[in-house]
Parts: C-alpha cells; sequence; structure tokens
C-alpha cells in the first residue's frame, strides 16, 4: 500500500523500515532533515513539507501520524485537515488521549475524512519482534488498511485487531500502559527487597535468569530486567528518577470515574512521582510530627550538601 509516515523518530522510523521491509510505498516526513535523508536510504519517498505529503499520495490517502501526543497532534491534524480530500484516511499511532481521539474523530467525520486511532506497543523492539496494534475506527475503514496492520504486526494474523469505535483503541492502549507502570513497579520492588538481604549475598542477575524458565513470573519486563542487571547489577550509573507518559494518570482517573479499584495502578503512579523528589517536605514533616508526640529521633540535614542523601 501507498502511505505517509509522519514523525520518524524511535518508533515512527523504525516502522518506516518494517514496511518498507513489507513492500509497502512509504512517503515520510519528520522536523529533522536527517531523520528524511536516513529514511531516504532505506527507500523512503522524502517530504519535505505536508504538502509535499499530500502531494506525493494517490488518493484514497493514508496517512500515519507516529508524533507526540497533546498539541503536536493537534496541530499536525488541523493543518492535514486542511490539505486532505474525502476518503482519505489520517491513523494516530501516538498515545493520544482517547477523549480527543473521539472529538477530532467527529472533526474529521463532517470533513468527510476517516479517523483511525491506533495504539501502538513495541518499543524499540518493534522493528524486529513486531508491534502490537490495538485499532479504533470504522470496521470497513480497518479492513482496508489490513494490510500495513498485517505487516507492522509480529505476524499478519496475530498481535493487532480492531478493539471498537473511535477511542477505542487509545483506550486499551492507555490501560495497557497503566498495567505495565504496576508490572515493573512489582518486578523493580521485588528485586530491591532481594538486594536488601545483605547477609545472603544475593546475585540478582543470576535470580532473574532462573525466573526466565518456568517461573509463573517469567515476562518480556523480566527479560529486559534481567538484561540491564547483566550490564550492572549495582545500576550505579543510573538515577531513581521516572518519568510518566501520561497513561498512567488516564488510566488512574478512568478507574476512579468508573468506580473501579485499581491500587496497584494508582501507586505505581505515584512511585513514579515519589522518584523525582530531591527533598520530601512530607517526610520531614512526619519525621518532625513523630519527634513531636514520641521524641523519636530526626535525622538533621547536612549543612554541606542539604539536598544530597536524604
Amino acid at each position: 500500500m501507498d502511505l505517509a509516515m509522519i514523525g520518524l523518530g524511535k518508533m515512527g522510523g523504525n516502522m518506516t523500515t518494517r514496511l518498507l521491509h513489507g513492500g509497502h510505498r512509504v512517503v515520510a516526513h519528520a522536523r529533522s532533515e536527517e531523520s528524511i535523508h536516513a529514511a531516504e536510504a532505506k527507500g523512503a519517498v522524502g517530504a519535505r513539507s505536508l504538502d509535499e505529503v499530500v502531494a506525493k499520495l494517490k488518493p484514497p490517502r493514508v496517512v500515519w501520524l507516529m508524533i507526540p501526543a497533546g498539541e503536536a497532534t493537534e496541530t499536525t491534524l488541523q493543518a492535514l485537515l486542511e490539505r486532505l480530500s474525502p476518503g482519505d484516511v489520517i491513523i494516530d499511532g501516538g498515545n493520544s488521549n482517547y477523549k480527543d481521539t473521539v472529538r477530532r474523530a467527529a472533526l474529521l467525520e463532517k470533513a468527510h475524512l476517516h479517523f483511525v486511532d491506533c495504539g501502538t506497543s513495541g518499543g524499540i523492539w518493534g522493528l524486529t519482534e513486531g508491534y502490537s496494534l490495538m485499532v479504533g475506527g470504522e470496521p470497513e475503514v480497518v479492513e482496508r488498511l489490513r494490510p500495513i496492520f498485517a505487516t507492522l504486526a509480529p505476524d499478519p494474523d496475530a498481535g493487532w485487531g480492531r478493539v471498537g469505535p473511535h477511542g477505542a483503541g487509545h483506550f486499551v492502549k492507555m490501560v495497557h500502559n497503566g498495567i505495565e507502570y504496576g508490572m515493573m513497579q512489582s518486578l523493580a520492588e521485588g528485586f530491591e527487597v532481594l538486594k536488601s538481604k545483605k547477609e545472603f549475598g544475593f546475585d540478582v542477575h543470576q535470580i532473574a535468569t532462573l525466573w526466565q524458565r518456568g517461573s509463573v513470573v517469567r515476562s518480556w519486563l523480566l527479560d529486559l530486567t534481567a538484561a540491564a542487571l547483566a550490564k550492572d547489577p549495582e545500576l550505579a550509573d543510573v538515577r531513581g528518577w521516572v518519568a510518566d507518559s501520561g497513561e498512567g494518570r488516564w488510566t488512574v482517573a478512568e478507574a476512579i470515574d468508573l468506580d473501579v479499584p485499581a491500587p496497584v495502578i494508582t501507586l505505581s503512579l505515584l512511585m513514579r512521582l515519589a522518584s523525582r523528589q530531591e527533598e520530601s517536605y512530607s517526610a520531614k514533616l512526619v519525621a518532625e510530627m513523630r519527634n513531636q508526640f514520641g521524641g523519636h529521633d530526626v535525622k538533621k540535614a547536612d549543612p554541606e550538601t542539604p539536598e544530597q542523601g536524604r
């Protein structure tokens, strides 16, 4: 099939390569000239503007957005809305909020354009392993795009599927990422317990490799954990600062709105927020309260390094 890929970062660039290997014609566009050159070297048709993207595609056009959620997606979609023709399709493969997706689908429908939301999981491994694709949109439009999804997925008939109407794909990906938060936090906490049991002298990398075969906790995340521990079990060069993409927050908010208890996902999100604090005011206040009511010792700050080691 003919399609355009807008956004050639770690995900978009590798997806472009996988599509090219699958025999598709890809028009590649990004803000970075270097990224466009790299895609052209692999066989893509470079486009330096959205006008070029539209001109180099045959109607009905298919444009895949693989750019950051929020303002970047909104701005690009609005620009495409002014350039595309009735019957063309826009696929949003980023981590957009499903509420934005539902709104955008209605907006495009008024212009007689089709919109498909595709929750995309696979990270940097997707190029070789394939991507898990959670698709929302009109059934007939999704079916028309089957060759694209079949190429990107791990297998033509596995690892991808239409999960519901507009917004459903991004909703499923949101929950997927919330679950991912909880799984990662659980593994991390378990290995910290092992690392802290000094008298046994555990080799945490060895334990990770033991669990990779036969254990009920074996998983791709455990495989990645084992790979990280093989390089440096002490994680000496890693700072314990953990970002979040926003989807964990949205999952927690949805759980609250739906009256669904999701304590593990919620706490895993809060632990990410805690990881970013150089100093916790609330922890200091709790320590002081314990001193006030029980006379418990309070560790005093080091005046020479007030923000370190506490």
